[in-house]
């Protein structure tokens, strides 16, 4: 027996906290009913939501509603939620009557739009129950004062109710009570009592964000180590001791005589229900609100990845009566430390409101977007075109997945969908946005924090995944009014760092340091030196105040931060990767100090995550889509994914750089991201290309569109990717990370490690210390010169270069034997430690690159360094040798020193150059390094005349 089913055995009824079509078409919730001993549904608003938004489940249905104009949005909404609830209600039926009406019931929620309304609740709750038309139908309804006199008017009539949003003590018992006396009501007027059933939803996990979000801030400002003690001790504890004590007064109101009487006469005691029981805060186990309240006479309704996680290694003993003295003193504890747990509840059933009708209103708003699609008959929002040889292969590789139910193993982090070694320790982000919106709360105030423009400058010290998707929102959505702009700073190189803080005012600047690991060099370096700077600005007493962490608990840099009394630190989850962290704080602090609207951002994003359920099918499925495709394609050949974006999108090209590359470059394959290419005709290119046209709508341009239709009807693959909203951002994080996980699936390797990353890393550090102690950077004898550019490569590839042909310039001609290297289906890469802040750089760079392509018909890279390591630099030393690399450095003019001990930033920055340079080459890539000299901008206007000539 399972541990899920074991909690029947125990007295505990499990329902399932969700519902979609395609999970009623494939029989999962009859699996989950004949093999886990489910007996129960409940939905909401938000579940539907994300449903018909998420997913195609509803477009047949959609489509023969949609023409009858007596149907609004609502009167539509109701018609799909009661089919659902009704075929729910059918499958639940034999539990409800081998029960004998105990068990096998299905919530349907009245519109919280009512919420304040005691008689049009009443009258909606008795239209849903006349048109559901099921025995074993609950109809919802909050406990608001408006809805708790609704809710005992309608237990007189005989409906069975599920009482929601139940936060409070005090609350619960009035509930209680309004359900004795609803069957008093009843008795007294001769109707039989065996009919009516009832559950009271105790919402936990919120509990428990609230009051800990009071804790922390009483513990920041709290040295007496009595009260740190206590506020220790409470911490986490209250939805617990809520519950249990809830059940001691459950106890004791359904013990009397005068309810013993009417239970003789075949009345149901009402049941207390546990809800919002998904953990939300990651430093907590992921199915502590299921392990600690299991009782007799009690229901726990379970998100499906909680019920997973409890089906695989959740424990099912009696617990609920465990420690009540103790919950008791919870309570008073937080009394005496005055926290006002009355206030909190009550603060707490005015948000559950709010988020209701939000979702609510979302939902209408989906179902009409439902109805305009089907209406207009739109493109899909994710397509692709494909040579039949690929569309074939995609199609076997689908089928596979389905066959095998692989989407199911990756949902229920099965390892061994990968290499079986550890995947399932770095899957935390398939959950992280339903966490996310269960600290709300919490990141709306961050937001708050920064209204009014105290600080006119966010500056985001960070390496790849700690900073690309916080550049990625700033570039999309850009920061709201009243709220900074934000700043990435993710180099070495001291002209970009002079640039940027030219920029600043530091003693208006907020700075944010971010390390997954704490211990990345650029990041320490860059902290180091604004620390001082913003000391020697406003004072060391204040500097702290200007800065905030965020990276992983335990870690060296929250030692760091904390030592120093930074303002804030927020925390990442251990089993998210730098790359995969989009969604977690690294991206979602940085956004809500923008002022981004971070409800919206992650409620849209919650579609996406529904759309990539395991309940829905696999052809469907986006991101399985998308990730079996890219798979394939590179299987196939077609390993430059090469990307093509309309404006307002165009800064997630280098958030998916870092994603696909350091997630498939390794053990001699992977897919090789291409960004900011122009588009040309089709002839211009090799047959190694994939194409992905990001397009949002409203930013279309019809030259660009043709361009990709051209591309298309030549036979190259494309896939487009239409976004609806900017907001949608959200959806493209998780597509993506879910997709390039599925790639790695198809590709047999470990999409979570880098494993070709840290050579270049440990061999750059030693390198600049080396430098320091040696006050000298050894960095060879260039092979060749020419009017002030120089030539840097291994004895050996200069020999091979040397015997090509070329021109009487030893310089000019190993540079066009070096690119004479570049065979079909090669790329080229241009990696230049240089200053990205400058136009005239990223300008001939980009020149640089066009001229290679227009002369070899290559796919080009261009990476500034040590950006790109923290990237793309995996796939370029793990994955396949098809590399042709430049690595560019310059003299460094007026360096900076992050602290009095330790290398300047120049001396790093041409360290990790050298020691990339030496990596790659001790790899056997093709790589030369060429040294533009004092003048970076005039070097690269020799070194572009030079391509250009060849």
């Amino acid at each position: 027996m399972n541990a899920i089913k074991a909690l029947g055995t125990l007295g505990q009824s499990v329902w399932l906290d969700s519902v979609r079509r395609a999970f009623l078409d494939s029989g999962g919730l009859q699996r989950l009913i004949d093999d886990d001993g489910v007996t129960g549904v409940t939905t909401n608003p938000a579940i539907f939501e994300r449903a018909i938004a998420g997913s195609r489940d509803y477009a047949s249905a959609i489509a023969a509603l949609a023409y009858r104009d007596t149907l609004d949005d609502e009167a539509l909404y109701e018609s799909l939620a009661m089919a659902d609830v009704q075929r729910v209600a059918d499958l639940l039926l034999p539990v409800y009557r081998r029960t004998n009406g105990r068990e096998g019931y299905v919530s349907l929620e009245v519109s919280p739009l009512l919420s304040q309304d005691t008689l049009a609740t009443a009258a909606a709750a008795r239209r849903l129950w006349k048109e559901v038309d099921r025995p074993n139908l609950m109809i919802k309804i909050p406990a608001t004062a408006a809805g708790v006199p609704a809710f005992e008017e309608l237990v007189a009539e005989g409906l069975n109710v599920n009482v929601t949003l139940l936060f409070s003590l005090d609350t619960y018992e009035q509930v209680a009570a309004s359900y004795i006396r609803g069957i008093q009501e009843r008795h007294a007027a001769g109707q039989p009592l065996t009919c009516c059933a009832s559950v009271a939803s105790f919402f936990l996990s919120r509990i428990d964000t609230a009051v800990d979000a009071h804790i922390e801030a009483l513990l920041a400002n709290t040295h007496d180590p009595v009260d740190r003690a206590i506020l220790q001790s409470v911490r986490g504890q209250t939805a617990i001791a809520c519950a249990r004590l809830a059940y001691q007064r459950w106890k004791a109101m359904f013990n009397t005589p005068g309810w013993k009487a009417l239970e003789a006469a075949g009345a149901r005691p009402q049941r207390l229900l546990w809800a919002s029981t998904s953990t939300k805060n990651p430093a907590y186990s992921d199915v502590r609100y299921v392990e600690t309240l299991i009782g007799p006479e009690t229901v726990n309704t379970i998100p499906p990845a909680t019920l997973d996680a409890f089906r695989d290694h959740g424990h099912a003993q009696v617990s609920l009566e465990e420690g009540v003295d103790a919950a008791a003193l919870t309570l008073r504890n937080l009394d005496r430390l005055g926290i006002d747990l009355s206030a909190l509840t009550a603060d707490l059933l005015a948000e559950g409101l709010t988020q209701f009708s939000t979702a609510y209103n979302r939902l209408l708003d989906a179902v009409s977007a439902a109805r305009t699609r089907v209406l207009t008959t739109p493109a899909d929002r994710q397509s692709a075109q494909l040579p039949s040889v690929l569309s074939t292969r995609v199609r076997q590789v689908l089928k596979d997945w389905r066959d095998d139910r692989k989407v199911q193993r990756l949902w229920s982090r099965d390892a061994t969908l990968w290499t079986g070694r550890g995947e399932n320790k770095w899957l935390e982000w398939l959950d992280i946005v339903p966490a996310q919106i269960g600290r709300l709360g919490e990141l709306r105030n961050i937001g708050h924090l920064f209204e009014g423009r105290y600080f006119n400058h966010l500056v985001l010290l960070g390496m790849g995944g700690s900073s690309l998707a916080a550049e990625v929102i700033a570039g999309v959505l850009g920061n709201a009014p009243a709220h900074p702009e934000l700043i990435v700073l993710d180099s070495t190189d001291p002209d970009q760092l002079q640039h940027i803080e030219q920029k600043l005012d530091v003693a208006r600047t907020l700075f944010i340091v971010a390390s997954k690991s704490g211990t990345t060099l650029e990041t320490r370096m860059l902290a180091d030196y604004f620390l001082e700077r913003v000391a020697n600005e406003i004072g060391q007493h204040q500097a702290a105040s200007h800065f905030v962490a965020i990276t992983d608990q335990g870690s060296p840099l929250e030692r760091f931060a904390s030592a120093r009394d930074f303002r804030a630190i927020y925390h990442g989850r251990r089993g998210i990767g730098g790359r995969y962290s989009a969604l977690s704080d690294f991206g979602m602090v940085p956004a809500a100090m923008l002022g981004v609207d971070i409800e919206r951002f992650l409620e849209r994003t919650a579609v996406m995550v529904e759309a990539c359920s395991a309940a829905t099918p696999v052809e469907e499925n986006p991101a399985v889509a998308l990730g079996v495709l890219l798979g394939t394609a590179r299987q196939a050949g077609w390993d430059k994914v090469t990307f093509i974006a309309t404006p307002g999108i165009e800064s997630l090209s280098a958030w998916l750089e870092q994603l696909l590359a350091e997630s498939t470059g390794k053990l001699g394959t992977g897919l090789i991201p291409v960004s900011g290419e122009d588009v040309e005709p089709p002839s211009r290119y090799g047959e190694d290309r994939l194409f992905v046209h990001l397009r949002i709508a409203a930013d279309a341009d019809p030259v660009q569109d043709d361009a990709v239709d051209q591309l298309s009807a030549a036979g190259h693959p494309v896939l487009r990717i239409d976004v609806d909203d900017r907001y949608d951002i959200g959806q493209e994080f998780y597509r993506w990370e879910m997709a390039t996980a599925v790639a790695g699936a198809v590709l047999h390797l470990n999409p979570f490690d880098q494993p070709d990353v840290e050579g270049a890393k440990l061999a750059a550090r030693q390198l600049a210390v080396d430098v320091t102690r040696r006050s000298g950077l050894a960095d060879g004898t260039p092979v060749a010169d020419s009017n002030g550019l120089s030539l840097y490569a291994t004895a050996e590839y200069a020999a091979a270069l040397g015997r090509f042909p070329g021109s009487t310039d030893r310089f000019n001609g190993l540079l066009a034997a070096h690119l004479g290297q570049l065979r079909p289906n090669d790329y080229f890469a241009l990696l230049g430690y240089l200053d990205r802040a400058d136009p005239e750089v990223a300008q001939l760079l980009e020149q640089i690159r066009h001229a290679v392509r227009a002369h070899h018909r290559n796919a080009t890279c261009v990476g500034y360094g040590p950006r790109y390591l923290h990237a793309t630099g995996q796939v370029y030393k793990g994955g396949p040798n098809t590399g042709v690399f430049v690595v560019l450095t310059r003299d460094v003019q007026c360096d900076l020193q992050p602290s009095d001990s330790g290398p300047s930033f120049g001396t790093t920055q041409l360290a990790q150059a050298i020691a990339d340079q030496r990596e790659l080459a001790a790899r056997g890539r093709r790589v030369v390094r060429v040294h533009l000299g004092a003048d970076p901008v005039a070097g690269l206007r020799r070194l572009l005349r030079l391509i250009q000539g060849q």
